[in-house]
């Protein structure tokens, strides 16, 4: 089995891409991946101090939002995050050609 990479891709408008970036699967964590969305998503949208703090707030909270919440999009080999405008990055897991690698299926 060669090397796995996540790609970290951000597209705005569902067809510009803005952002594409490797990172070796070993070198970060899952949260600290989840984390790395978070991020790039708040400071591509531009979004204000007040929404960002209402994104690491407690659920169901006067001040919480979901603007930045981290949703599985490919189980077992993926996470997207952005607000339902706006730019959205996804994380995917891939091969040392770049072709997505989809998780092992349980047998029948």
């Amino acid at each position: 089995m060669g090397k796995r990479y996540w790609r970290i891709r951000g597209m705005k408008n569902v067809v510009d891409m803005i952002f594409d970036e490797t990172i070796p699967l070993g070198s970060i964590t899952d949260d600290q991946l989840k984390e790395l969305l978070k991020c790039l998503a708040a400071v591509a949208n531009g979004l204000p101090l007040g929404e960002i703090v209402g994104a690491y707030v407690k659920r169901k909270t006067k001040r919480a939002n979901e603007d930045l919440s981290v949703r599985s999009n490919f189980p077992g080999t993926g996470w997207q995050c952005g607000p339902n405008h706006g730019a959205t990055f996804i994380a995917i897991v891939v091969d040392e050609e770049g072709k997505r690698i989809d998780p092992p299926r349980p047998f029948a």
